[in-house]
């Protein structure tokens, strides 16, 4: 098979026909053999009949309903698990994502050797103030923290490898650092299209504020999880030796000090009415207690079943 489409949905009822009939176009006039994954989010309206009864008039649209809301990562995650096309193509449901972007996609991966192309809707027909401003400004940071040079990381249109998609775990809200997953994963050859974004024609938008602090904190996890899972004591125990080392040299300092003021006859300050010694005394149980925690985290680790899995690209026997 060609390409699995994705399409996760939440109440899209309205659209679903018209992205079945437009995804249908584009790969019979490329002759591409496919399937469309749409994974129903726990809509509460008529989304799942539709999906029934596109799923009857073509039997290449499939159809995953969760029994409630669980959020587009849940969604992508199992489409990924399920699909089974050479490339997977992600899209979103509200027709703001054109499926005549596709054969373009399917080309870079296929022909030019990207492990995953993400889109960038260089024009937008969002609220500037709402979701363009903000969302240039998540991109940047991103970036920086990330490394990976891409202007749109939360495009919904997005293609990858089979090998891709299958390799990685997508879950919490993810979904927006899915290329920093795949980065991490070692799937380094990302690439970026400039995609057609359209006005949304029904249905209402399910962007919300709090994705940005979500977002943010996801991305400190996700930074933390690829760099450290396996060997937590490098995080923990580095910072946790420079605190306890500062902590103790500094309250050595404050004894010595007190002694020669002593042995010279001069006026001195006990040792433990000093702020500095308070301060010492804090940054040493801190810094035994991120060793401590890094300690754990090893001991969790070396317990865990998947210590020693490993993705590997080659093998010659």
């Amino acid at each position: 098979m060609n390409i699995s489409v994705i399409v996760p949905l939440l109440n899209e009822a309205e659209s679903l026909p018209d992205l079945s009939a437009w995804i249908k176009r584009v790969m019979d006039a490329h002759h591409f053999t496919y399937e469309v994954i749409m994974v129903d989010d726990g809509s509460t309206d008529d989304s799942w009949k539709v999906i029934q009864s596109l799923h009857q008039e073509n039997e290449n649209i499939k159809g995953i309903r969760f029994r409630r809301n669980y959020g587009k990562s849940a969604a992508l995650n199992t489409g990924f698990e399920t699909c089974q096309g050479e490339v997977v193509i992600t899209m979103d449901a509200d027709l703001q994502d054109s499926p005549d972007e596709i054969p373009e996609l399917y080309r870079m991966v296929t022909e030019d050797g990207y492990d995953l192309v993400s889109g960038w809707k260089k024009v937008r027909y969002d609220s500037k103030i709402a979701k363009n401003i903000p969302s240039k400004f998540f991109n940047w940071t991103t970036r920086k923290m990330s490394g990976i040079q891409l202007h749109d990381f939360n495009c919904g249109l997005k293609a990858y490898r089979q090998e891709v998609v299958k390799s990685i775990e997508v879950y919490s809200e993810m979904h927006r650092y899915i290329p920093v997953i795949a980065k991490w994963a070692g799937f380094t050859k990302i690439g970026e299209k400039v995609v057609l974004h359209q006005k949304r024609q029904f249905g209402t938008s399910k962007f919300g504020w709090n994705r940005f602090v979500n977002g943010y904190l996801d991305l400190l996890t996700i930074s933390f999880m690829t760099r450290f899972s396996k060997k937590p004591m490098h995080a923990f125990g580095l910072w946790g030796s420079v605190a306890f080392f500062v902590g103790f040299v500094s309250a050595i300092w404050l004894i010595i000090a007190k002694l020669v003021h002593q042995s010279q006859g001069l006026p001195f300050r006990q040792v433990t009415d000093q702020p500095l010694f308070a301060i010492a005394m804090l940054a040493m149980i801190l810094g035994f207690m991120l060793f401590l925690a890094g300690f754990l985290g090893e001991m969790i680790v070396r317990n865990s079943p998947d210590r020693n899995q490993y993705l590997i690209s080659d093998t010659i026997k």
